[in-house]
């Protein structure tokens, strides 16, 4: 828990973003506008899948206002044969799916764009633009891509030797797993189901970018990485990192589906052909048909355990999706379903399947909840047939330090047992449960438990102090989940000052040193880890002034409570220095003071989350209801509680919405049927209960203030946890998500 003796760390202090966003100041991407900017709109493919044989714009560049156009010609071309890789992304799939070359791979595809003066002239270009397309076969879900006669997306993909839409594979293993099962007094193996779902942030993709004359270009978007957008559109346009200078507006949510960029080449291409600067924005409509998803799935699972709950072997297979192109997540499944669990054979293997969707990206633990729903749904069966607890049973295999972990590394710190047993204590686990509350409802509980790795990797912090002793802290990450807040607390602790004293901005590409993706639960890790450092070597600098000043050794200064200080009798009688004090005399001193610190970080504990759940069931509607739901994590420290708990709290509704309502509807012709807010059914204030985080603190040994990784582990356990209280209430259980009405009234008539 908190120390007490912290004034900022654990302190619920103000957003330091919460007055612009109230106000309406906060500037996201579509806000900014620039003198002489024109209008860039894309044109998208109506096919989910068709050659391309040509593309005629000689219209659309005839239209009076029409500035400029570009296809996949104008980005650049990556052979096939050779992968071109930055960080987990291939710039041959990125490239292909920002402008559609050889086919267009699904509905919405973007096969060309136009710049224009304006929107509505844009528009009435792109419609002037000729396509001749191949129409072709599609196939959308997962069972008709792999099929033996499924139209083939790529013919250089090959499976087992033979053109296949199964463009690669992972696979995970540990000890014998036929042995295993061959130990084991009961072996439990279902198939499970889940549907593509969307991030569902609310801003929409946005950007403006400048191509000025000598060649240097500026970019303004709404991203989760300034520096990723640097470097993906230097590759996939040729022009020089260094010439490319990218600035990060503020951010109206990601959860990882924009650690990719979709606009930012082609408005590149467009401002350098047009010389003038290039803005387009996304209509929702465009966000639902052409941006990531997370993958649905197809996942076979089988756990055999003894009769005291042991488990001895485990096996999963699982298909995702990748959409259009390959590229899906398969490490989350397959190197998190068992994760948490210290079984001694395990077999864990993924197929990354393409079909006619929009590729898909990151979202929150990419992967992971689609393999814990298979998992926790197996072993809630087991432990019901083996009349266990379902908790203790978890508790009894529970991963322990110095354990082996399937994806590779020896465990140090596990606090799995911990997530169990706050839940396992916890007044809700043990209220009891009125079944049949009224005629036609049925209720039920359940439990699940999730894993994700968390992350470190580079950061870039700048810590300066203001001439009149305030300080500024640049970070080179945009901030999706409460990041300044969090740096601003232990920067005002180290520094021992008031936080209002403290300013967080995040910085562009030259204004702060390289930084990774805001993604992977990394950020407040990494950041706070690299914004002590800069504290650190401050404070040294203070302690030199203020030894300046006395004319003694550094050595003996100490700082407390933003004060320089002699640290003995011995080192004289002075009164102290205050930051204020010392920053009116940096000039006359030595000159500014501040420090720049870039790490690439290391020691991210991974993350374990448990989490119980109540629903309610109208049996005559199908509908189910979350009516209470309590999650429990270990976060290491929490620097910001609120934001902890606001991180676990939104990765619970959105699980909650991947378990009953979200899904991609397709029609006939494999156009998405439901693109847009009102047909695709996130959860609304009113479809969840009140949320209570358990926020466990079990400091990380590995960072200096505890910290570990948040944002990912809380969306692992619903889908599963809600799938095991439905059929706590209904006696049955769902193999397919989500549990919407019309397929629990399916269920439900099902002899």
């Amino acid at each position: 828990m908190n120390d007490m003796s912290n004034k900022w760390i654990g302190a619920r202090t103000i957003r330091p973003d919460g007055a612009d966003k109230v106000t309406g100041r906060a500037a996201y991407a579509a806000d900014n506008s620039v003198s002489g900017m024109i209008w860039g709109k894309v044109l998208r493919s109506p096919h989910a899948h068709a050659v391309i044989r040509s593309i005629d714009t000689s219209k659309a560049e005839a239209l009076p206002g029409v500035k400029a156009v570009v296809t996949a010609k104008d980005l650049v071309d990556f052979p096939i044969d050779k992968s071109v890789m930055l960080g987990i992304q291939d710039m041959r799939w990125m490239a292909r799916n920002i402008l559609a070359k050889e086919k267009a791979l699904f509905h919405g595809h973007p096969v060309a764009a136009v710049a224009a003066i304006s929107e509505d002239v844009a528009a009435e270009a792109c419609k002037l633009i000729v396509v001749d397309y191949e129409v072709l076969p599609h196939a959308i879900e997962i069972e008709d891509a792999i099929k033996p006669d499924a139209p083939i997306l790529h013919d250089w993909v090959r499976h087992e030797g033979k053109p296949s839409n199964i463009a690669g594979t992972m696979v995970l293993k540990t000890g014998d797993v036929e042995k295993g099962f061959a130990e084991a007094d009961i072996i439990v193996e279902r198939t499970f189901t889940s549907r593509p779902v969307h991030q569902g942030y609310i801003e929409p993709h946005a950007c403006t970018v400048s191509y000025a004359a000598d060649g240097r270009v500026t970019i303004w978007s709404s991203s989760q990485g300034q520096f990723m957008v640097r470097a993906m559109t230097s590759l996939l346009t040729d022009i020089p990192q260094s010439n490319i200078r990218a600035f990060p507006a503020e951010i109206g949510g990601g959860f990882g589906g924009k650690t990719i960029v979709y606009l930012e080449p082609v408005a590149v291409m467009l401002s350098k052909k047009s010389g003038r600067p290039v803005k387009i924005v996304m209509s929702r409509d465009d966000v639902m048909r052409a941006t990531g998803p997370a993958p649905g799935s197809l996942s076979t699972v089988k756990i055999g355990a003894k009769k005291d709950g042991t488990l001895v072997a485990a096996q999963g297979t699982f298909y995702l999706q990748a959409g259009g192109l390959p590229g899906s997540p398969l490490r989350g499944p397959v190197g998190c379903s068992f994760a948490a669990y210290a079984i001694p054979n395990i077999l864990s293997t993924g197929y990354d399947v393409v079909s006619n969707r929009s590729k898909v990206a990151a979202y929150r633990a990419p992967g992971a909840p689609l393999g814990a729903f298979a998992t926790e749904c197996v072993l809630d069966e087991i432990a019901e047939k083996l009349g266990l607890d379902p908790l203790d049973m978890r508790i009894r295999n529970s991963t322990k330090p110095g354990d082996k972990a399937i994806y590779g590394p020896v465990f140090g710190d596990v606090t799995f047992i911990e997530t169990v047993d706050a839940i396992r204590k916890h007044p809700h686990y043990k209220a009891p449960l009125d079944k049949n509350p009224a005629p036609g409802v049925k209720r039920g509980r359940g439990v699940a438990s999730g894993f994700w790795y968390n992350a470190g990797g580079e950061s870039s912090v700048q810590v300066n102090i203001t001439e009149d002793g305030n300080v500024v802290v640049t970070t080179g990450h945009p901030d999706v989940g409460g990041s300044r807040a969090s740096i601003a607390n232990v920067v005002a602790e180290l520094l021992g000052i008031e936080h209002s004293r403290v300013n967080v901005i995040i910085g562009d590409t030259q204004t702060i040193g390289f930084s990774n993706l805001t993604g992977g639960s990394r950020v407040t890790f990494a950041s706070a880890m690299v914004a002590t450092a800069s504290c650190e070597k401050v404070i040294g600098q203070l302690k030199d002034r203020a030894a300046k000043i006395w004319k003694i050794d550094a050595e003996a200064v100490k700082w407390e409570d933003g004060m320089a200080l002699p640290a003995g009798d011995n080192a004289g009688k002075f009164p102290p220095l205050s930051l204020k004090d010392l920053a009116a005399k940096a000039n006359e001193m030595g000159g500014p003071i501040g420090t720049q610190v870039q790490l690439n970080t290391t020691g991210a504990d991974p993350g374990f989350a448990t989490h119980c759940v109540d629903v309610e069931v109208d049996v005559d509607l199908g509908i189910v209801r979350v009516l209470r739901y309590t999650a429990a994590q270990d976060v290491g420290r929490a620097l910001h509680p609120g934001y902890v708990e606001g991180q676990i709290q939104g990765g619970v509704v959105q699980g909650i919405g991947w378990a009953l309502s979200e899904e991609y509807l397709y029609d006939k012709n494999g156009r998405v049927d439901n693109a847009g807010f009102l047909d695709y059914r996130m959860p609304v204030c009113s479809d969840v209960p009140m949320i209570e985080a358990l926020v466990i603190e079990i400091p990380n040994s590995k960072h200096p203030q505890g910290v570990r990784g948040v944002g990912e582990a809380p969306i692992v356990p619903p889908l599963a946890a809600i799938a095991n209280a439905v059929h706590d209430a209904l006696g049955k259980r769902f193999y397919a998500l989500p549990m919407s009405p019309p397929r629990v009234t399916e269920r439900l008539e099902q002899a």
